[in-house]
């Protein structure tokens, strides 16, 4: 019986957590769809962040960054895009997976390394859930795991479950409607201090909604020890102005040819024209993130090494802290 009971509260919690939102609403504007549950499940459309969020936020008309062509070239001019995400590689899915759970997910204890720019726990992390590389991987293995009913984002770097929670390097909490920044100069699970899960190319935008509504996560090799809005963080030694700050971000030429790229990278490509991405990490060049999905169509997918670092330029960015 105190297991039944505790399911019936927490359900009871996420039912009032879910009236609370509905409460706060207008009463003119609609219930917003409700994500499914589960590992890179669909989002059913539901908007990430508020429309005005720099992730959201349509810069095909803001001009070019008068240093645009150097740091393009730092980059590499002639060094194609790479999608870092798929259907199959070595025999699974890859990229950067997240899951969907219920407000009434129980919460676990995070052991932080650096505590002191992490959001303290306990975050509803399951124990089983998806770990960036596999349960076996030395990467990054970042953990996303985003609440459905009270729509908040937990993300963790360099995670391991541990006892009956889990250790990581960092991690951050992000509210999904407010997306309020982090302290300026704090790491979060990612180097330039800002959420993963909105950078991500997902299958459920690109093939059922057929739209990638918001800028795209890349990285690069050599950064800039500076970092520009919306980053709040920089991961280098090395002030050479010509290498990019985190937060830098880059828009797909608006003459650039989509007409014979199949259609998922049509979409896809037509966002980086509208959206552009964002520097969000060290990592190799030109790599774009995603979450994985077995049903992804890699051969359409490859067809974005097509584009060079040079159909690219840089979009104006204001003075980079630097400290």
């Amino acid at each position: 019986m105190p297991s039944t009971l505790s399911g019936l509260r927490g359900t009871v919690a996420a039912a009032i957590a879910a009236a609370v939102v509905l409460a706060a609403m207008s009463p003119g504007e609609a219930k917003p769809p409700r994500p499914k549950l589960g590992p890179n499940a669909s989002l059913q459309g539901r908007k990430v962040f508020p429309a005005g969020d720099e992730w959201n936020r349509d810069v095909s008309k803001d001009p070019v960054d008068p240093n645009s062509a150097a740091l393009i070239a730092s980059i590499g001019a002639d060094t194609g895009l790479h999608p870092d995400f798929g259907a199959n590689w070595e025999g699974r899915p890859f990229g950067i997976p997240y899951v969907i759970v219920p407000g009434n997910q129980p919460k676990v204890p995070v052991r932080f390394e650096y505590a002191d720019e992490s959001d303290a726990g306990p975050y509803p992390i399951p124990p089983d859930a998806p770990i960036e590389g596999g349960p076996q991987a030395d990467g990054d293995r970042h953990v996303l795991v985003i609440d459905a009913d009270r729509w908040v984002l937990y993300e963790t770097f360099s995670s391991y479950p541990e006892g009956k929670g889990w250790r990581a390097g960092s991690g951050a909490i992000f509210d999904l409607a407010t997306n309020k920044p982090r302290p300026a100069g704090w790491t979060s699970a990612d180097a330039a201090g800002l959420p993963i899960f909105p950078g991500l190319v997902r299958y459920d935008e690109v093939v059922e909604q057929k739209a990638v509504p918001h800028a795209v996560r890349f990285t690069c090799r050599r950064s800039r020890r500076a970092y520009v809005p919306p980053a709040r963080h920089f991961a280098s030694r090395d002030a050479d102005p010509n290498l990019p700050p985190m937060g830098m971000r880059v828009r797909l030429k608006a003459g650039f040819d989509l007409s014979d790229f199949p259609a998922s990278a049509r979409v896809i490509l037509t966002a980086l024209k509208k959206y552009g991405m964002i520097l969000a990490d060290n990592g190799s060049d030109w790599f774009v993130s995603g979450a994985p999905d077995e049903r992804w169509r890699d051969d359409e997918l490859n067809a974005l090494k097509r584009v060079k670092g040079s159909d690219f330029e840089v979009v104006k960015m204001g003075e980079p802290t630097t400290r």
